[in-house]
């Protein structure tokens, strides 16, 4: 494959990548955004700890979609180290969005039911780039590529005759010679 293809190729991976990750994001962000307005109508938990529990439910809502269905194709080997580090930066994330909402609401007394909501979108648009960039990064990390096929080197037609051998199951004393061409010097210039 060319270099243009393969380029094109990893692009076409990663929008697809960026797709599932944003369709799954959509999804969490309609709990979030709905938890989030549950409980700021019908609780007296402050703004900020209502958004925070709301971004918890999120959070374990989208690993869900982000493990069977954005990153299903990702090294599963290991579970307890996956689910570890994307609590973890799980939570850098959630900080960043509380911490958006926070400000805008203690620090500017911007607290409206619209104004929270605002800022809540804002804290989790500026959060989920957080996440994109760690999740594929260290969370859900891709499996190695297969080793492309090598080139024989010098000396291969040697082990090809051991590996002869062994498969035939006779030594080169017991076979007849077997008279190989010449091998052609590399010529710059073709006849």
């Amino acid at each position: 494959m060319s270099e243009r293809g393969a380029l094109r190729a990893r692009l076409d991976r990663l929008a697809r990548e960026i797709a599932k990750f944003g369709t799954v994001g959509a999804l969490g962000l309609v709990v979030n955004i709905a938890v989030s307005n549950l409980l700021w109508r019908t609780t007296d938990l402050q703004v900020v700890r209502a958004g925070l529990l709301a971004t918890v439910v999120a959070i374990l809502f989208n690993y869900v979609g982000f493990r069977h269905w954005t990153y299903r194709d990702r090294d599963k080997s290991g579970r307890t180290r996956e689910l570890t580090l994307f609590l973890l930066f799980s939570a850098v994330g959630a900080v960043i969005e509380t911490g958006v909402l926070y400000v805008a609401t203690y620090g500017f007394g911007w607290n409206t039911p619209v104004q929270s909501n605002v800022f809540k979108i804002l804290g989790i648009g500026i959060a989920t780039l957080f996440r994109f960039w760690s999740y594929r990064t260290w969370v859900f990390k891709a499996l190695p590529a297969p080793e492309p096929a090598r080139v024989p080197a010098q000396g291969a037609e040697e082990r090809l005759d051991d590996l002869e051998d062994g498969f035939l199951g006779q030594g080169r004393a017991e076979r007849a010679p077997v008279e190989r061409a010449p091998r052609a010097e590399a010529d710059p210039v073709r006849r």
